[in-house]
């Protein structure tokens, strides 16, 4: 057991039980576990950004507003797991089982859904995207996004670009359906001035503007 001092807050676990906790709005962001035990633990609003939780057990868990993004997954079980508003973005799912795992309103991103095991795609619950999709943004949000990018804390989260820069198109496209256009883009000229606090998934940037709007 032991923490990687690279990101505050993440662990590194092996072959250890951690069942029954709560993670809730931890940032795991390259943590690194191997086959360990987190049956029945809230991991709701979570970021597990370059992750690795490989051969873990997680029944019966929670991930509301979690997000798996070049999270490393392999061969890790699920099974009666639920996932709500969670995003798997560039994730190793090899072997993985969903099981009886209840989805609602989940996004799977670049992600090889074929090599997880008992997850239907028919799901109407499941959108599967190969590659980011193509989205027209306006100019206006356009330069609304970039202006709440030059808020420190937006660009350490990276919830509103991409790696290589451009925007996140499937959190843009996420914010829509909480916000209309003319208000999503009054609510970030209000967090590139006002937004002053380290956060790590998009949920929060949906709570700050529903509680400052």
């Amino acid at each position: 057991m032991g923490k990687n001092q690279s990101v505050k807050g993440n662990f590194i676990y092996n072959n250890i039980e951690k069942i029954g906790k709560n993670f809730m709005y931890k940032n795991l962001e390259r943590s690194n576990c191997y086959n360990c035990d987190f049956s029945n633990s809230n991991f709701n609003f979570v970021n597990f950004r370059g992750a690795h939780f490989k051969s873990c057990v997680f029944f019966q868990c929670t991930f509301k507003w979690a997000e798996f993004i070049g999270t490393n997954l392999k061969g890790s079980d699920f099974k009666n797991t639920i996932f709500e508003n969670t995003i798997f973005d560039s994730v190793n799912l090899d072997g993985v089982d969903f099981k009886d795992a209840e989805f609602n309103n989940t996004i799977f991103l670049s992600t090889d859904v074929t090599k997880a095991k008992n997850l239907s795609i028919k799901n109407s619950d499941i959108k599967i995207f190969d590659e980011m999709p193509q989205f027209e943004v306006s100019e206006n949000l356009k330069i609304a996004i970039q202006n709440a990018m030059k808020n420190k804390y937006v660009k350490a989260a990276r919830v509103l670009d991409t790696k290589d820069g451009g925007i996140n198109i499937i959190n843009l496209m996420i914010l829509l359906e909480n916000f209309d256009e003319e208000t999503l883009i009054k609510g970030l000229y209000i967090i590139k001035d006002e937004l002053n606090c380290d956060f790590h998934t998009l949920s929060y940037i949906i709570k700050f503007l529903k509680n400052n709007m």
